[in-house]
């Protein structure tokens, strides 16, 4: 890849990466690159982080598929452990969205909100009828477009993801993102019912399924905190 084709500059960085953003063949694009980890031998670590990259295109690229708004993914460079995709403009987060709203006073149970609380539900919904599992739900890695009041869920970072009909794997995917807003978002708890209550109605009998194993994941996970 040509030095003169790519300019970037330095996002976010996080356990698994650095993200950054900028130019890539007069796209605006951003670049998601993996560094190794020390701890695992470099053989091994090299054919980890290879399958991620793999794993990840591969996801972005089914959700786009099924219809589920995802980055294009324009490029997967092995070479350096990075993937190259589409920069969404004019973003904001779902987390964002949902500061702004209680900063404005809106209650949790606001029209707006509601309807939020909705969309996610069904694209979560649609996400599980085609096994794909996020592995890393949370209000960080949902984006909204304008106009936000009625804009499709964007989804973001399949870092963690994997393709699986497990009920199982789903209802964990599902508790992670619970807990992943009761714990940002306060008094949000109507918020997640609705949401979970979407899920169910537009799933079927199989989301069904992954909701009744999720009071198991539930009580795992209690279990968990109070004994260690």
């Amino acid at each position: 890849m040509a030095a003169k084709t790519m300019s970037r500059k330095l996002l976010t960085q996080g356990a698994e990466g650095r993200v950054y953003i900028g130019k890539w063949l007069r796209h605006s694009v951003v670049f998601k690159e993996r560094f190794p980890k020390q701890y695992r031998h470099p053989d091994l670590d090299a054919q980890i982080t290879r399958e991620r990259l793999k794993a990840e295109a591969r996801t972005l690229t089914r959700c786009r598929m099924v219809g589920i708004r995802t980055p294009v993914v324009y490029d997967v460079d092995f070479n350096k452990n990075m993937i190259i995709m589409e920069k969404i403009e004019g973003s904001v987060t779902v987390r964002n969205y949902i500061y702004d709203a209680v900063n404005q006073k809106l209650s949790m149970e606001n029209q707006n909100l509601m309807s939020l609380a909705e969309r996610i539900g069904k694209v979560l919904s649609k996400l599980h009828a085609n096994n794909i599992i996020h592995g890393d739900l949370t209000t960080s890695n949902m984006l909204l477009l304008a106009p936000y009041e009625y804009s499709e869920i964007v989804l973001i970072d399949f870092g963690l993801s994997s393709i699986s009909e497990a009920t199982e794997d789903k209802a964990v995917d599902l508790y992670v993102l619970e807990r992943a807003i009761l714990s940002t978002h306060p008094h949000t708890e109507k918020f997640v019912s609705h949401i979970l209550s979407i899920y169910k109605t537009q799933g079927g009998d199989a989301a069904s399924e992954v909701i009744k194993r999720l009071d198991e994941v539930r009580y795992r996970g209690r279990k968990k905190l109070c004994f260690g």
